[in-house]
């Protein structure tokens, strides 16, 4: 078994099936090379200037439209930045439609993310052009800013293993969510993109580690990649091991990731509950795997990884909005039983009340229980973090509090008249403001019992 083990990377089956297509394919791609990325650069030249253009209009949120103050206020997943890159390695070509998919699409997701987040990252306090100070590399990787995307990314290109040293244990309950890009026209022969959830310690152990079978570990791999044989989505794999051996191990295809259609944007939401694992990507849940995580073991440490060379010079990931959250929330029992239950995982638009796709799996979890217990009626309380003015964070709370309502009446059914609502801005924290998990704990919503 060679590389880094890319779970037998693909078949051999499907590699016979589509060689002829693909070598075809492979020198029309090279031929037409250098034609595409002025086409592609011009395009990106006459998009950014739509957006510049734009931007003096736009009222949905998604600039900071403050008047009063140059600080972004409450920045809910990221910091907002220029949607320029600012180094030429960061010029991906990565999709501009982010966040396109409707908030009714997530129908069927059931994620709920843990209760308190204990480590965040986007990026914000790197410097554009380095790699991240609180990470550790055998490889490189720089943070860069990307064309129709909010905030700082860590973009890598290059075979490595990538490690947020801030995360030293991983518990029996743990969400794990981050946000994946890639540019379009992702080669079928570029790596896979992996994360693991490893035992043994952080840092230079986990750097040395290669070959899982002959390093006696355990823990937990998936992979997803746009590109699959048949060109016609991506991939998303996963892999149990157990003291070095393979336990389970299993690929899938997607359509949520798929570079030869533009769905270059991935959402991966990693829920472990003890040996449990289930693995969503976007909306759609990829595995639920029951026996994933052996027993009887301590996870410490998570690791990013590219297991080969890029195929192509162009193709390269940026990956951020790195979320590590604990606990199982008891949603039904703190609001009916304790009278309050509060989320840090009704996510909104950066300076915005439109609440993000990905926060339905708490929607759904809350109007449940309101639905089960149909006398109760609610106040609904918004709270940001202290990025901007308080008026503007005041104003920002009321405005999202009520975008919970409406999504609880229109969404779910509820009864308006069972749902108050208030905003208290950043005048009651739960955390501190100085960094990005305790922002990100501040940034919640409050269900009260009336």
């Amino acid at each position: 078994m060679t590389g880094l083990l890319c779970f037998s990377c693909f078949t051999h089956a499907q590699i016979l099936k589509d060689i002829g297509n693909r070598i075809k394919q492979r020198t029309e791609q090279r031929a037409n090379q250098k034609v595409d990325q002025t086409i592609d650069k011009g395009l990106d030249q006459v998009d950014n200037s739509a957006k510049d253009a734009t931007k003096k209009k736009d009222t949905s949120g998604n600039t900071n439209n403050n008047n009063s103050s140059n600080k972004q206020t409450d920045a809910t997943n990221h910091t907002t930045t220029n949607n320029t890159t600012n180094t030429p390695d960061a010029n991906t070509q990565v999709s501009k439609n982010s966040d396109d998919a409707g908030f009714k699409i997530y129908s069927k997701f059931d994620f709920v993310p843990g209760d308190k987040v204990i480590a965040y990252d986007d990026f914000s306090k790197d410097a554009i052009g380095d790699f991240p100070v609180a990470w550790n590399t055998n490889s490189s990787g720089e943070v860069v800013t990307s064309s129709g995307q909010q905030g700082h990314w860590l973009m890598v290109r290059k075979p490595g293993r990538y490690i947020p040293e801030y995360i030293k244990d991983l518990p029996d309950n743990f969400t794990f969510e981050y946000d994946v890009i890639c540019n379009e026209k992702f080669s079928f022969y570029s790596p896979v993109f992996s994360i693991f959830f490893l035992t043994g310690k952080n840092g230079k152990e986990a750097l040395e580690y290669s070959f899982i079978p002959l390093d006696k570990r355990s823990g937990v791999k998936i992979g997803v990649h746009p590109a699959n044989a048949g060109s016609s989505g991506g991939t998303v794999y996963a892999e149990s091991f157990e003291d070095g051996a393979s336990v389970i191990k299993n690929q899938v295809n997607t359509t949520q990731f798929n570079s030869n259609a533009g769905k270059t944007k991935l959402h991966v939401s990693v829920w472990r509950q003890k040996q449990r694992l289930r693995v969503y990507v976007n909306e759609e849940k990829a595995y639920d795997l029951p026996r994933a995580f052996p027993v009887d073991k301590s996870y410490s440490t998570v690791l990013f990884e590219l297991w080969g060379d890029m195929n192509n010079d162009n193709d390269r990931y940026i990956f951020g909005n790195i979320k590590l959250a604990v606990g199982a929330p008891d949603t039904r029992n703190k609001l009916i039983t304790e009278g309050k239950f509060v989320t840090s995982g009704i996510l909104f638009d950066v300076n915005s009340d439109k609440i993000k796709p990905e926060s339905y799996g708490v929607m759904k979890d809350i109007a449940n229980v309101l639905t089960e217990n149909s006398s109760v009626k609610v106040k609904i309380i918004g709270h940001t973090d202290s990025d901007g003015s308080d008026a503007d964070n005041l104003a920002l709370s009321k405005k999202r509090a009520e975008s919970v309502k409406a999504s609880l009446t229109k969404d779910f059914g509820i009864d308006a008249t069972r749902l108050e609502t208030d905003g208290k801005g950043e005048s009651q924290p739960v955390d501190k403001n100085t960094t990005a998990e305790g922002k990100a704990n501040n940034r919640r919503v409050e269900f009260i019992k009336l």
